[in-house]
């Protein structure tokens, strides 16, 4: 772990990847340091954000240094998200064939395990879904798309999405879903945030 100070509110956390940002990401919620006021990870780091009226960031830092780690399967004991999906992707059927398997069996390794919101980003409401089951790794598209809608559940390296929005990608769209994961009037509107856990529920 690398730590670098982003003036006297904030540090960040380099980490060796996605596993450990989980690991420590949820550590640090176990730990409810007095004066972090947010956490934002990302896909190798962690920013921690502090109210220097409550706390001192060498204080923070020295709580960070001594941090207990939290075990993965420990990091999260609230209810999963269920999401019904339709696998009816344009790209399912290739992806499948890339990846030397049928569309049932890929459908069966997607539904069958649970996933984890690594992290939020790329517009309001898509989170990077990790899963914890059979590894994935999914290419991206050598084409992107100008427009992918919305609802549309997709995939690219490890990381599972779901578009809240209508907007061009290069990931390969395996589903839909009706689920609205960003909604403005729902508080708060984003559906999934870090840490949270996710099972895709297979719809006929």
């Amino acid at each position: 772990m690398k730590i670098l100070t982003c003036g006297d509110r904030a540090f960040l956390l380099e980490l060796a990847g996605v596993d450990e940002v989980l690991q420590y990401h949820a550590s640090l919620q176990a730990a409810d340091i007095a004066g972090v006021v947010d956490l934002v990870p990302a896909a190798r780091t962690i920013l921690v954000q502090i109210d220097p009226a409550v706390t001192e960031l060498r204080v923070v830092l020295g709580a960070v240094e001594k941090l207990q780690i939290v075990p993965r399967q420990r990091r999260d004991e609230s209810p999963a998200v269920d999401i019904p999906i339709r696998y009816d992707g344009p790209d399912l059927t290739g992806l499948s064939a890339r990846l030397g398997v049928t569309p049932d069996e890929f459908i069966r390794r997607h539904s069958s395990q649970t996933w984890t919101v690594a992290f939020t980003g790329r517009t309001p409401g898509f989170g990077y879904l990790v899963g914890a089951g059979e590894p994935f790794d999914v290419p991206r598209r050598r084409e992107p798309r100008p427009e992918v809608p919305t609802g549309a559940v997709a995939m690219a390296g490890r990381f599972t999405g779901i578009y809240p929005r209508p907007s061009p990608g290069g990931w390969q769209v395996i589903g839909t879903t009706e689920v609205q994961v960003w909604n403005v009037e729902r508080t708060p509107p984003a559906l999934l945030s870090p840490g949270q856990q996710v099972r895709f529920i297979q719809e006929d």
